[in-house]
Order: C-alpha cells, then sequence, then structure tokens
C-alpha cells in the first residue's frame, strides 16, 4: 500500500505479541504498535479525526489558510502539528515547562510555535488548557480541545477498535489502557463492545490521578503523584469518557510501569514511552486476575526516545528513588 501523506498513514499499526508478559501470566498479552504512527504516537490518530471533523464542521478549508491551536503534554501537539503541515495549516502548541525536553524540541523542530507555561491545576485560568483555550480565541483558530471533543474518541472508535477486533479475529477478552483525554478507551470500548458485550474494558492509572477511584466509587479522588507524561487527571473526568463503557479499573505505580519500559527494551527489543510500560504492568494484572488462556490487548503509546533525559537518565531516576535499568547503573 502507498500512503498519500501524512494523513492516510496514521494507523493499521500491528499487535505485537508480549512475550514475557506472556509466559509470565499464560496468557496472550498483545501490545498495539501505536508509536509506528507517522508522528511517532497513539495521539495521531486524535490528531487527525480532531482535524477532520474541524474540515467537516468547516471551521477548516483545505487549501486555504488556518491555525489549529492546543493545550497538550506533547504528543498530541506533535500529531496536531504534523498533520496541520500536511494541509498547509499553522499549529500552535501550548506545553507545561515539566514535560520532556525531548518532546518540546521536537516541537519546535516540525515548526510548530510553542508556548511553555508554568505547571498549574485545571482551577487556574493559567493552566496549559485554559491557556490554549484564550489562545484559540484571540487568533480566531481553531481550539482542538482533545479532552472533551467527541471527534477524538470517534477516531478511535472508527480505526483502533476495529483493528484490534481484526487482528486478534475476535479473540479478545479483555482491553486496557491509561486515559489523558480518554480517547483511545473510550473509543476502542464503543467499537470492541458492539461486537462482544462481554469483553472486559479496564481502564489503567497511575498514582496521582483520580480516574482509578472515579471508576470504582463515582467520585474522583487523587492520591500519591507519577512521573507519567500525559496520563492521569487529578480533578476532572475528560468528556470523551462520558459513558464509556468501563468495566473496571487498575492502579500501577512508577516502579511497575518502568519494570516493564526496560524489561520490553532489554528483553523484546521494544523501546517504549512510561505510559507503555504502565498499560503493560495493567495487562499483566488484568490478565493475572482472569487467569490463563486469555487474550488482553493494550496499547504502547509512544516510543522511548522522547523521554530519554527522564526515565533512561541514571540520575534523574536516582534523584527520585527509582530503578534504573542495569545497563545504564
Amino acid at each position: 500500500m502507498i500512503a498519500t501523506d501524512f494523513w492516510d498513514a496514521v494507523g493499521n499499526t500491528p499487535l505485537i505479541r508480549l512475550r514475557r508478559a506472556s509466559e509470565e501470566t499464560g496468557c496472550e498479552i498483545l501490545g498495539k504498535a501505536e508509536f509506528m504512527n507517522p508522528g511517532g504516537s497513539v495521539k495521531d490518530r486524535a490528531a487527525v479525526g480532531i482535524l477532520g471533523e474541524a474540515v467537516r464542521r468547516g471551521l477548516l478549508t483545505l487549501g486555504q489558510p488556518g491555525t489549529v491551536v492546543e493545550g497538550t503534554a506533547g504528543n498530541t501537539g506533535i500529531g496536531l502539528a504534523l498533520a496541520a503541515n500536511a494541509r498547509g495549516w499553522k499549529s500552535v502548541i501550548v506545553v507545561p515547562e515539566t514535560q520532556s525536553r525531548e518532546k518540546i524540541d521536537f516541537l519546535r523542530m516540525i515548526g510548530a510555535d510553542v508556548r511553555l507555561v508554568a505547571p498549574k491545576p485545571l482551577s487556574d485560568p493559567g493552566h496549559y488548557v485554559n491557556t490554549s483555550r484564550r489562545i484559540a480565541e484571540e487568533m480566531g483558530a481553531v481550539w482542538a480541545n482533545q479532552f472533551d471533543n467527541q471527534a477524538n474518541a470517534a477516531a478511535h472508535e472508527a480505526t483502533t477498535g476495529p483493528e484490534i477486533w481484526a487482528e486478534t479475529e475476535g479473540k479478545i477478552d479483555a482491553f486496557t489502557c491509561s486515559c489523558g483525554t480518554g480517547g483511545t478507551l473510550a473509543g476502542v470500548a464503543r467499537a470492541l463492545k458492539a461486537k462482544k458485550p462481554d469483553v472486559q474494558i479496564v481502564l489503567a492509572d497511575p498514582h496521582g490521578s483520580g480516574l482509578f477511584s472515579w471508576v470504582k466509587t463515582g467520585a474522583v479522588s487523587a492520591e500519591g503523584n507519577s512521573i507519567t507524561e500525559g496520563i492521569g487527571q487529578a480533578s476532572k473526568v475528560p468528556g470523551n469518557l462520558t459513558n464509556a463503557p468501563i468495566d473496571d479499573a487498575v492502579r500501577i505505580s512508577d516502579p511497575e510501569a518502568l519494570e516493564q519500559c526496560f524489561s520490553l527494551l532489554a528483553e523484546e527489543g521494544l523501546s517504549v514511552g512510561g505510559s507503555a510500560g504502565l498499560n503493560v504492568a495493567a495487562a499483566i494484572q488484568v490478565a493475572k486476575a482472569m487467569g490463563p488462556g486469555h487474550t488482553i490487548v493494550t496499547v504502547l503509546c509512544d516510543g522511548g526516545a522522547r523521554y530519554q533525559s527522564k526515565l533512561f537518565n541514571p540520575e534523574w531516576l536516582r534523584e527520585r528513588g527509582l530503578p534504573v535499568p542495569p545497563w545504564l547503573a
């Protein structure tokens, strides 16, 4: 197949059998290799879905100038900037200054107008999402609004979910992944539940996020903190999770997530970021609860190179009391 451009190249990523996780649990644990999208992450799907919907609504026009603005931890901004470049539009990306240097530098490299802001709670007008909305209003630009824009989840319902169903030939017992915007989990859940109502949908959450308690109790309550970027919500449930058919939730610690990151790299040649490590740890937990013989699918969200200065930096890890991979010790 010859893709026509960035937009056409997004999706149809393979499922990879995760050998160690599968052997450890007696289940088939499969990772959707979203780091193989052209922008390097699962967020490419949301970017194309959101901009495509903006075109359908007449907010952007092919062949005419346009600008998209978004507040993001990095990967959605990268996907939006590249997708916009492919259509001749500009992008303004608002990023918390605490995000990895690699993602910030990459955004600048690909031509995005990057605006760094101090980390603030969502209730503060200076929060990166609120800042991006204000900039979009001032410029008369399109605000992507990935957290509440239903085009995000719709993109996964139309592509990621059906791909997983086809790649497993319908032999899937559970799907689990973490949530930043909730688009991936909600969209995949709806697609899979439409085919197999009893498939288990499990939200994976880091410490410091309140989505685990929201699934378990109905109330958003956060405790602790996490080094993972772009996942978890401390105080608000994203609009994309509205009415999402979620069956359960698991909570994963940073050491558990890092163990999977380092193991996948050293033993299986898969370089992934912290959210992917957390997702694999969650899939193992779900598999152990279900018992041997089941098939669990999760998402390998992005590659490890975007976190070299943090997750693969021995000094940074030691300062936080976190494990260091033996080959970097």
